[in-house]
């Protein structure tokens, strides 16, 4: 079929089709859904990048965890939504495992994979792992908002049919598609709630970014916001993965924003306690990196970072300091030689 057929009647929208498909390269098929999570890949990494320079982070590494984030964080996804799929029988052989074109990317797999790419790379690079965080999280809530117009491109992800006395039922979405009956019926717009949810999430957290009084509070924030919605949201969806009769993105909401909430709220009480520059090296303690300008020498600021990572796995090896008291001592005493020298010569003279 190929095709999806909407209509949004509360808004004045009737009906409309358009196929899922966007153009074909070199006779394969490829679909909006893929070209829509692109540009919010995209989006997100524009964002990381005008962040970068704030918190410290150069260009070149942002360019290595941005190509470590998307290839791990679609397999994550994917990954994700395979296992927790596994008893639908459609798996019959790895192609169907890796088919990413015809959709099945479940965005907690990305989350977890990502955020584990971000942790080993950082440490590698020896950057302030809460730093990047920060940078990278609220423009992975900006590419979700984009990339669930990828599940409308589908006519997917929608939710139950909206009754008449629902107060959301000015939203009621119309659809027709692969995924439904031949006949049109009025669901939750579930994908709408969601990117509205998290466009409002992105615009909160980008106007308190600067404010933050830890590092890593913007990226606890964007899951304590995101979770808190999609454990709402999720409970109006027909198509949730479920683990017996639990709804897993719902309950991994639920603990996203609990947990988040928690934690910020316990820095913040470490942080009026002073305690906060303790954990960690010292790597929670916020302002931030002070904006660099184009030309300015980035490695003052690298070198910081090296030395709280030293902080945080014990500093220098013991022979490193041994030889750096050698080399003190001789130097005080060549000094004492010279000094020597030059008094005897003065009292010849």
């Amino acid at each position: 079929m190929n095709m999806t057929t909407v209509s949004f009647p509360g808004l004045g929208i009737e009906n409309f089709s358009f196929s899922r498909v966007a153009f074909e390269l070199f006779g394969k098929p490829i679909y909006w859904y893929g070209v829509i999570i692109m540009l919010g890949v995209v989006a997100a990494v524009v964002h990381a990048y005008l962040r970068s320079k704030r918190e410290g982070v150069k260009t070149d590494d942002l360019l290595d965890l941005t190509i470590f984030i998307v290839f791990f964080g679609v397999l994550g996804a994917r990954l994700y939504y395979v296992l927790t799929t596994l008893n639908t029988g459609r798996y019959e052989n790895f192609v169907d495992v890796i088919a990413i074109w015809d959709g099945g990317l479940a965005i907690y797999g990305g989350i977890i994979a990502g955020a584990a790419t971000i942790v080993v790379v950082s440490l590698i690079k020896k950057i302030n792992v809460f730093r990047v965080l920060d940078m990278v999280g609220p423009g992975v809530m900006l590419a979700q908002a984009i990339g669930r117009w990828g599940n409308f491109a589908n006519g997917e992800a929608f939710g139950y049919p909206v009754p008449d006395s629902n107060p959301l039922y000015f939203l009621r979405m119309g659809v027709i598609s692969d995924f439904t009956g031949s006949e049109m019926q009025y669901y939750h717009p579930t994908f709408l709630y969601e990117s509205l949810w998290n466009i409002i999430g992105f615009v909160i957290i980008s106007l308190l970014y600067k404010k933050k009084k830890f590092n890593g509070q913007n990226a606890l924030m964007y899951l304590c916001w995101y979770g808190f919605g999609r454990m709402f949201i999720e409970a109006l969806r027909t198509d949730s993965l479920l683990v017996g009769s639990f709804r897993i993105s719902q309950v991994v909401g639920a603990t996203c924003f609990v947990v988040a909430g928690a934690l910020i709220v316990a820095c913040l009480i470490l942080k009026n306690k002073g305690k906060l520059d303790t954990l960690f090296g010292g790597l929670l303690v916020a302002p931030p990196a002070p904006l660099l300008a184009e030309g300015e020498n980035e490695a003052s600021e690298v070198e910081t970072e090296d030395d709280q990572y030293e902080n945080v796995f014990g500093g220098g090896s013991e022979e490193e300091d041994t030889e750096d008291e050698d080399t003190a001592g001789e130097e005080t005493l060549n000094e004492e030689k010279i000094t020597d020298t030059e008094v005897r010569e003065s009292e010849e003279f």
